[in-house]
Parts: C-alpha cells; sequence; structure tokens
C-alpha cells in the first residue's frame, strides 16, 4: 500500500501482512491498531492509519485474513466465515497482532488503542475481552456477539461502541447484550446508538441500495469526532 510499511506475521500457518504509518518525529509514539471488516483489508483502513499518523499517532493496520485471500471478490465471504467459525482462533489471531505491534520499536506498549469496523468491531471487542493492556478500543457497527464473555475484573480499555439501531448485523438485543456483558465486567464503556442508522455508516463507498447498508454522514462525523477525544484523553493525557 502507497506510503507504508509492510509488516509480516504468522499465525495458524497463515502469512499476514499488515501496514504501519509512521508519523514525523522520533518515537516510541503512541499506537492505534486498525482492524479491517469482513469485506477485507482495503484502502479504506490504510487510510485510516495514515490519518492517524498525520496526528502523532503509529497507525497500523492488522490483515486478519492473510495474502491468500487479497484480491477476493466484492461479496465472497469465505475468508470471514472461515476464520470467525472458531471464536478461539479468532481472538488469537486480534491478540497476535497486538502482541507484535506493542512489540514495534516505534510503539510505545503502555499507549495503545485500537479500533475496527464490522468485523473489526468485533476484533477490538475481542482484543478488550482478551485481557491485553490495552489504553481504549472503538468499535464502528461491529459485531457485538461472542463465544467468551468478558470477565469481571479483566477488561483494561475504556470501550466505545458505536452502533447502529437499524444494522440488521447488530441487533439491539446484541447492544442491550454486550451492555449487560460490560456492566457485569465492571468495565468502562460508552455505547452510542444512532436512529435509523444502518450497518456500514462509517464507509461513504459502500454501494448505494444494499439491504441494511448504507453510510451516514452525521454518524461517522459524530462517531470519528468522540474516537478522537477517547484517544487524546488515554493515549496522550
Amino acid at each position: 500500500m502507497e506510503g507504508l510499511q509492510p509488516i509480516p506475521l504468522n499465525h495458524g500457518g497463515h502469512a499476514l501482512e499488515g501496514y504501519v504509518a509512521r508519523p514525523e518525529g522520533e518515537g516510541p509514539f503512541p499506537t492505534v491498531i486498525i482492524y479491517h471488516s469482513g469485506a477485507g483489508l482495503a484502502p479504506f483502513e490504510c487510510d485510516k492509519a495514515k490519518a492517524m499518523a498525520k496526528l502523532g499517532y503509529l497507525g497500523v493496520v492488522a490483515d486478519m485474513f492473510g495474502l491468500d485471500a487479497r484480491g477476493i471478490q466484492p461479496g465472497d465471504l469465505r475468508p470471514y466465515e472461515k476464520l470467525t467459525a472458531d471464536g478461539e482462533f479468532f481472538r488469537e489471531r486480534v491478540v497476535t497482532w497486538f502482541d507484535a505491534i506493542a512489540a514495534l520499536p516505534d510503539a510505545d506498549p503502555a499507549r495503545i488503542g485500537a479500533f475496527g469496523f464490522c468485523m473489526g468491531g468485533a476484533c477490538v471487542l475481542e482484543l478488550a475481552r482478551s485481557g491485553r493492556d490495552a489504553k481504549a478500543v472503538v468499535s464502528y457497527h461491529g459485531s457485538l456477539t461472542t463465544h467468551d464473555r468478558a470477565k469481571k475484573g479483566n477488561v483494561k480499555p475504556v470501550i466505545a461502541a458505536y452502533c447502529g439501531l437499524a444494522d440488521p448485523y447488530a441487533p439491539v438485543d446484541t447492544i442491550d447484550a454486550l451492555r449487560n456483558e460490560l456492566s457485569a465486567a465492571e468495565a468502562e464503556f460508552h455505547i452510542v446508538e444512532f436512529a435509523k442508522v444502518a450497518h456500514s455508516f462509517t464507509n461513504p463507498h459502500v454501494p448505494a441500495g444494499m439491504p441494511g447498508i448504507a453510510y451516514d454522514a452525521i454518524a461517522d462525523a459524530v462517531s470519528w469526532a468522540g474516537t478522537l477525544a477517547l484517544f487524546t484523553t488515554m493515549l496522550r493525557g
């Protein structure tokens, strides 16, 4: 990807390749991990990494599917289905990326945040449930269910979940279940619900006319502003 440095990783016999956007100056830097959607790693996530670098963060895109899944056709969900079929393996890959990124020379392991879209939203929630010492994670229109609920006292980061109430992939009952789960775990969290907002509300490039999927400029702007405020507080405060 143009303007980004590749970062190789192997997990479960799969060759993965993420990308790093480095800010100006000398590190170590506060670091933000970006987890992609179920459609696969795309320029959308890489542009987010570059945006974070311009703000002074080390922006790192985690490749969840691997090099053998690059170039999949739009709508081909086989890599997503294969990865998420085993909840423990899925969480293990999320955590493997976190550990590898925390060990980068330019990363400050004491100041790591993460955000993700759709499946990537599920990734950051699994990261929080894992007990890893991230400072803040943000889920945008993410899948909210899990094979292994958060344990009391084990959730380290502040969690933000931005959810559309017209999102068929994260229905209201799963929003309520996440709220109950995080409350029982005594986690620090906030859940923002957008009325009449569908899935993929952050991505202006989603095709028009797909049922349950639509960009929403207000939800996009509000969730991004909230993310930057959270990272400023937790990673720079």
